[in-house]
């Protein structure tokens, strides 16, 4: 039976087709999930464009997470058409251009705000509307990139993945007593639209593959799509407040 059967899932953050989220929607599709994307502002008419590309049709909704009414409004048209929610994809992240490429002392608190906001917060947001939906349990899903070292260029985005991080942990102690799983994925460099507006994501590129004991491919969402797809399905249901690492190994060499 495929890994989804039967499962309703909420995917977020699917822009174009070499979105890591838009890997991990056609991997649910496959796997015999049902599916919803959101898309948000200028973007929506391109998650919509880019939905046509999956297996399967499917529904785009407006959820800009940093709109108060967006939110209810999401969860209310789920309730109305599939009346339960078994799992969500976070794929969701923005900074200023201040807040990336080394003017990290130089970025103003207004521009933090909003990086924090969208990028870690949001993950609080998009459990308000999936947990009403969850009577059954589920399982909550983030894309993540390693913060436990200061990289590059990456600036007050890697502070967000750390906030993110540790977001994903309250969450999982809070919903825990629902049968709800909240876990984080931490990938490796994969060439992205999100990845084009880092800059200095050359050497990312350039370092990676040679340090990770398995390799990386920056061209290859495939492996972030399938441990998405392993920890939204049944086979993890002791697992939670986890980050699993899926990058080739780099994470556990030492420089």
């Amino acid at each position: 039976m495929p890994l989804l059967e039967g499962k309703r899932i909420l995917v977020t953050g699917v822009l174009t087709d070499a979105s890591l989220a838009f890997a991990v929607a056609r991997l649910a599709q496959q796997e015999g999930a049902e599916i919803v994307l959101t898309g948000a502002g200028r973007g929506l008419s391109l998650t919509t464009r880019t939905a046509r590309k999956l297996p399967r049709p499917v529904e785009v909704l407006e959820l800009d997470v940093a709109d108060p009414d967006h939110p209810a409004a999401v969860r209310d048209r789920l309730a109305d058409t599939w009346g339960r929610l078994d799992g969500a994809l976070h794929a969701i992240g923005f900074a200023p251009p201040s807040c990336l490429g080394g003017g990290f002392l130089a970025a103003p608190w207004a521009d933090v705000a909003v990086a924090m906001q969208i990028s870690a917060y949001s993950l609080k947001t998009i459990a308000e509307i999936c947990v009403p939906l969850m009577s059954e349990g589920g399982s909550l899903v983030g894309l993540d990139f390693d913060a436990t070292v200061a990289w590059p260029a990456y600036d007050w985005m890697g502070v967000c993945k750390a906030a993110l991080e540790s977001t994903s942990r309250y969450l999982a102690r809070d919903l825990g007593p629902k049968q709800i799983r909240v876990n984080l994925v931490a990938a490796g460099p994969i060439k992205t639209m999100a990845a084009k507006s880092i800059p200095g994501f050359a050497a990312f590129e350039d370092a990676w593959a040679p340090r990770a004991p398995l390799g990386w491919d920056v061209k290859d969402p495939e492996p972030v799509a399938k441990a998405c797809v392993a920890l939204l399905s049944d086979w993890f249901p002791a697992t939670t407040g986890e980050i699993v690492h899926v990058d080739g190994g780099y994470h556990a060499i030492g420089a």
